[in-house]
């Protein structure tokens, strides 16, 4: 089987603009994305994570260096402050090397998030099953 480079996408809201919160909310959903994914961190080429403006009491890519990523190419940004946007959202694209086909990589929106894509809420739910929590 071929190997691709693929994005995998995920959001969440943070609960307030701290150190703590940001880092908590960024490590839920890595994990989520990695458990979800059988993500291996070797594989991943980079990841690049924004935060709304309201968020910058740290830089998400911290929690991704904490799980591990020492060699992994992270970027961190901010994102337009669009009028009427979702507030206190973290996103991340992680760049993964992988022999799946894009139909079959789970893309994670958690909390208030969930709203940017309902259907990938939809598509995560029914993959958590009791044999894959």
């Amino acid at each position: 089987m071929t190997v691709r480079c693929r994005g995998v996408r995920g959001a969440t809201t943070c609960e307030a603009n701290t150190r703590e919160a940001i880092l908590t909310a960024t490590r839920e959903l890595l994990e989520l994305l990695i458990t979800h994914n059988g993500i291996e961190a070797d594989d991943i080429a980079s990841a690049i994570f924004t935060t709304t403006t309201d968020l910058t009491a740290e830089f998400p890519a911290v929690a991704a260096r904490a799980l591990g990523w020492s060699d992994t190419a992270l970027l961190c940004g901010h994102e337009m402050d669009v009028p009427g946007s979702l507030r206190s959202c973290i996103r991340v694209l992680i760049h993964w090397n992988t022999e799946r086909r894009a139909d079959e990589i789970v893309h994670v929106y958690l909390k208030g998030a969930q709203n940017l894509r309902p259907d990938r809420t939809t598509a995560m739910a029914a993959f958590q099953t009791p044999s894959n929590p």
